[in-house]
């Protein structure tokens, strides 16, 4: 299936999940915020939230600073 991530396309497989897709990104779990559709989806819902076709992910990663 097909979907997009920061505008980009990605071809994912059935049944992949957003952990599973922050997984293949190599991004972690505690430092991201997830749009899905333009919805905020907790931290608590990424293994439960299964993607479909044409889904919109956008993905923002959180920085500290001083």
């Amino acid at each position: 299936m097909q979907v997009a991530v920061n505008g980009k396309a990605y071809e994912l497989a059935e049944g992949t999940r957003l952990s599973d897709l922050l997984v293949e990104l190599k991004l972690d779990t505690v430092k991201v915020a997830l749009e899905l559709n333009r919805n905020l989806v907790v931290r608590k819902d990424h293994a439960e939230t299964l993607l479909t076709e044409g889904d919109r992910i956008e993905i923002v990663t959180l920085v500290g600073g001083g």
